[in-house]
């Protein structure tokens, strides 16, 4: 039995009875921190793109099923969903589905299998597998490949000819090159991921254009697809985008038009429906004028009379011309 004689002696037995302890705490943190950098040194970190329809097979791993203690695949999508499908024990969790699966090669390999790849399976794909003896960590950024609709036509402006080959809704952009020299010009717009290439050529009245051809190369093919552009008779891009504006200008004027007679139209109908809706009695004549535009030569207004079977001969005695009044 120990006997404590000092509040001094109380303490020193905590301090060295502590003392393991806390290098036991140091030691942990140290071993912590450097596997984690080790694990972090060890990241594998991949650049991948497919095909849209293709079935895609992704490792992490080049251990067997036979050493492999678990394996995690957490995916982060481009819409921010995320998922995670993992193998552990004989047993496995997937929150994803949607068709994603662990499967495993003939020589025991583990892969994750994604039976038909499209734009939706975008994203990054982080994946750890702890087997006897190490872990693997590898991140890998998956992309989807969408190939162009790919045109080529000609047509002529001034005094040369212009041919136009055009890649739309490729993914990623399509390149585009001619089997002739000459001016040309490109033009590359996108939304959303997808790219749509013209190219333009220019060639002189009057150069043989028989032969000419734009190639087309894109990464979700394996060779390029070359066209040969045929000459369309008619009009230039120009000219037809000149008759719009024409149409365009004309609509509007029209609806201008239109809107200025129909508001007065209104305005008369508002204004004999606040009259009083019973008709006179007897033979009596009611009669309501609204004016709507007073002009030097003219005077515009619209009239509603109340006497259903005397319309006719109460005008004639009013007006020589009926026809005059729109009612």
């Amino acid at each position: 039995m120990v006997v404590l004689d000092s509040e001094e002696s109380v303490r020193g037995l905590m301090s060295s009875s502590l003392a393991p302890v806390r290098d036991t705490m140091w030691i942990y943190a140290v071993f912590t921190f450097l596997l984690s950098e080790a694990w972090s040194l060890d990241r594998v970190v991949r650049n991948v793109s497919f095909n849209t329809g293709t079935e895609v097979n992704l490792t992490c791993s080049y251990e067997t099923r036979e050493k492999m203690l678990f394996v995690t695949w957490r995916i982060e999508f481009k819409n921010e969903r995320t998922c995670r499908i993992a193998f552990a024990d004989s047993r496995s969790d997937d929150s994803c589905r949607d068709g994603k699966s662990l499967w495993n090669t003939s020589g025991g390999l583990s892969y994750l299998r994604i039976p038909n790849i499209s734009e939706t399976d975008e994203g990054r794909y982080l994946c750890e597998s702890v087997y006897t003896g190490g872990n693997d960590q590898h991140v890998i950024h998956v992309a989807v490949r969408v190939p162009p609709r790919v045109s080529a036509w000609m047509y002529r402006e001034d005094n040369k000819v212009v041919a136009v080959c055009k890649a739309e809704g490729g993914k990623p952009a399509a390149n585009i090159s001619w089997n002739r020299s000459g001016n040309v010009s490109s033009v590359k717009s996108g939304s959303n991921g997808y790219f749509t290439v013209e190219s333009f050529l220019q060639l002189l009245e009057g150069t043989d254009a028989e032969n000419l051809s734009c190639a087309v190369s894109h990464p979700s093919w394996k060779r390029e697809k070359r066209i040969t552009p045929e000459l369309q008779e008619g009009y230039s891009p120009r000219l037809y985008a000149l008759v719009l504006g024409v149409i365009i200008v004309i609509s509007a004027g029209f609806l201008f038009f239109a809107l200025k007679k129909i508001i007065p139209f209104r305005r008369c109908r508002q204004s004999s429906t606040t009259q009083s809706k019973s008709p006179p009695v007897g033979n009596s004549l009611r009669l309501q004028l609204v004016v709507l535009r007073v002009s030097p030569n003219s005077v515009e207004f619209c009239a509603r009379h109340f006497c259903g079977d005397c319309r006719q001969e109460m005008w004639r005695k009013w007006s020589p011309t009926p026809a005059t009044f729109n009612v």
